[in-house]
């Protein structure tokens, strides 16, 4: 039950951070997004390290972390540009389907959810994937197809990462997150110094890029948790339910419209997690 619950803490973060990157995306420039989400991330989770002092994490441990990062940045990359350019309420349940990355890695490795467990997958997966499926153009006038490809290529990215953070995550939930910032700082830094995007309005969204940063990086440290106590195919489907969240804020706070399949689609992610809470 625990590392249940700490990855439906993750998602709930995720969810958080990836709707105020989303409103940062459309007023900014992306790399700057990127460059001081990771920043604040990187802040913050070296002042927890250095209160906390955890151990040290082997070579290979902090290499995965590194690795981790590196590919986080290419998708978050692609994701910040399906939520500028598309619906929040289509981007986000399609980036989700990047639990289909590591639940398949988690079963040919071996592991063995219940079946009740297994059909909770299944309901989830399903659930995200009907929430993504939009036949009209929002009230903003945002076609329904802006943005899928990249937040497909997201998904791939994203989905890659979470297996190299749950290999990081057996050198401390904290070291992981740590190692990933440590790459993916300089790698964006670089690509902000390569491209010189605009930095009109990145002023006065300072706050709202560290929330996003402080957000995200907590979920990392969430599902790092998670996956060390739990099988890694089915935390990570929980904690790939961000997309709930993305949704909600997006029809509470901007009004996207959200069709009656997409709740229901919903609905059925939220049984999926009811199930594999019971397994």
């Amino acid at each position: 039950m625990t590392a249940i619950l700490l990855a439906l803490t993750a998602s709930l973060s995720w969810g958080v951070a990836d709707f105020g990157a989303g409103v940062a995306s459309r007023r900014l420039s992306i790399p700057h997004v990127i460059a001081a989400t990771q920043a604040a991330g990187l802040v913050f989770v070296g002042l927890v390290v250095a209160v906390f002092r955890p151990d040290l994490p082997t070579g290979a441990q902090f290499a995965w972390g590194a690795l981790a990062g590196a590919i986080g940045i290419f998708g978050l990359s692609a994701f910040y540009r399906a939520l500028a350019i598309g619906a929040m309420g289509i981007v986000g349940p399609l980036s989700a389907t990047a639990a289909v990355v590591p639940l398949a890695y988690g079963l040919a490795r071996g592991e063995r959810p219940s079946t009740l467990q297994l059909a909770g997958v299944g309901l989830a997966v399903v659930g995200v994937v009907a929430a993504s499926v939009e036949k009209h153009v929002d009230m903003h006038g945002r076609r329904i197809g802006a943005g899928v490809g990249y937040a497909l290529l997201a998904a791939l990215a994203f989905g890659c990462s979470l297996i190299a953070l749950s290999k990081a995550a057996a050198g401390g939930a904290l070291w992981a997150p740590l190692s990933m910032r440590l790459i993916g700082v300089p790698l964006i830094v670089t690509g902000v110094l390569f491209l010189r995007p605009s930095t009109e309005g990145l002023r006065t969204s300072w706050r709202l890029l560290v929330g996003v940063g402080v957000c995200d990086t907590a979920a990392n440290v969430f599902f790092g948790l998670a996956s060390a106590r739990g099988l890694l195919s089915v935390v990570s489907v929980l904690a790939s339910l961000y997309p709930v969240v993305l949704v909600a804020l997006a029809r509470l706070l901007l009004h996207e419209r959200i069709a009656r399949h997409q709740l229901v689609g919903v609905a059925v992610a939220l049984g999926g997690v009811g199930l594999i809470s019971a397994g």
